[in-house]
């Protein structure tokens, strides 16, 4: 029986950019590039084997400072001289019309000395992330987030001029964008800090930044979208009301997207039990449609996907399913679901162009939730929190 899925319909945005289907690659960690930021071979077979099918392929993160590195092999877009890679890697991830957006961040306290080389790791203030071995941070400096802005700026422009379609700002994961919006790593009384409104003054001065590049530099029109973390549980932490007002003044800005990150699509409240309602709904409520919305977490089948979309929910992001499955899109556009695979074997990862550091860091650090073939699976949504913090599923 043929089933005309709503995820395979064409997006068009408000700038006049075209997505094929409401199918997203959410940015996944994978923790291959060089030890200096520099893009690999092994990466670019990877984003060439898994593109082609979906309408956004949104990338591994790439950090804008060299203070702002968070994890080992992660990229970097801190230099004209990283352009020649990542030109590469943009064609890698454009197959067959996929759309390619490259994630940009500042880790701030999310990242240590040992990465840093030496360096203390900085953040809005100087206050520990509630986690093992965590270091409290250095408090930046006016004339640094200043400038921390304008490297914001100056990775759109690289994006931009790598032939990427678009960018995406990580504002979620407890990275820097999040810890100026949170009061727990936010303990300023300057103009970036305060009350909701003077704690969201980081991410909007961001976002006016990168649009001012995209204005000045883009020859044709170029997607600029913010991810978010709807909820911490850490005291004083971001709480939903928070978030909504957040929301609200990002549908304000020029955005084209608002991607939520939750490990699972229909989470509820991990402050209030007594609330049933799922996060994304209430978001959506919010929005009102003025911007898409992008959902992700445990979603695998189609069947899983087309619940998203029939919520009014614009887009579906699929995470671990597309590590497994490259060809996800491409078998349900061929009405040959029954072909497509939900478990995963060490003998496939040549096949899926998983590198050994990116399965060490899926199998190892993380104690993925992945189904291994012969083994039990992990706790899904533990394994998407924090395999989101640098991508996202």
């Amino acid at each position: 029986m043929t089933v005309d899925y709503k995820f395979l319909q064409p997006y068009t945005f408000t700038n006049g950019v075209t997505v094929k289907n409401r199918v997203v690659i959410p940015p996944m960690t994978e923790a291959s590039a060089f030890e200096e930021g520099s893009v690999t071979s092994d990466e670019l077979r990877y984003f060439r084997l898994h593109s082609g099918g979906v309408g956004m392929f949104i990338s591994p993160v790439a950090n804008v400072s060299a203070s702002g590195k968070g994890f080992e092999g992660e990229l970097a877009i801190t230099d004209d001289r990283y352009l020649p890679g990542l030109t590469k890697m943009a064609h890698a991830m454009k197959q067959n019309g996929t759309k390619a957006i490259l994630q940009i961040f500042h880790a701030g306290r999310m990242s240590n000395s040992q990465v840093l080389r030496g360096e203390r790791p900085v953040s809005a203030s100087a206050v520990a992330a509630e986690r093992p071995h965590a270091e409290v941070p250095r408090e930046l400096t006016a004339t640094e987030i200043d400038q921390i802005i304008t490297d914001f700026g100056e990775a759109t422009r690289r994006a931009i001029q790598a032939g990427f379609d678009g960018i995406e700002l990580h504002g979620a994961n407890t990275y820097l964008l999040q810890q100026f919006f949170s009061p727990h790593s936010n303990r300023r009384t300057d103009q970036w800090g305060g009350d909701v409104n003077g704690r969201m003054s980081f991410a909007l001065a961001v976002i006016k930044r990168c649009h001012d590049v995209i204005a000045e530099y883009a020859q044709r029109p170029f997607i600029m979208g913010y991810r978010l973390s709807p909820e911490e549980i850490e005291t004083p932490g971001i709480r939903l009301a928070d978030t909504l007002q957040l929301v609200e003044a990002l549908c304000k800005q020029p955005v084209d997207y608002l991607h939520i990150s939750m490990g699972y699509a229909w989470r509820t409240s991990l402050n209030d039990n007594n609330d049933t309602e799922p996060l994304i709904l209430k978001i959506k409520r919010q929005v009102a449609g003025r911007l898409p919305l992008i959902a992700v977490g445990s979603v695998e089948k189609p069947a899983d996907a087309e619940k998203v979309i029939a919520a009014g929910i614009d887009f579906v992001a699929l995470g671990r399913e597309m590590l497994r499955e490259p060809k996800w899109v491409q078998k349900v556009m061929r009405h040959d679901e029954a072909a497509i695979r939900y478990t995963i074997s060490e003998q496939d990862l040549d096949e899926l162009g998983i590198t050994p550091a990116m399965w060490q860091f899926l199998t190892v650090r993380l104690k993925s939730a992945m189904h291994i073939s012969n083994q039990p699976d992990y706790d899904k949504d533990q394994f998407d929190h924090k395999l989101a913090p640098h991508e996202g599923a």
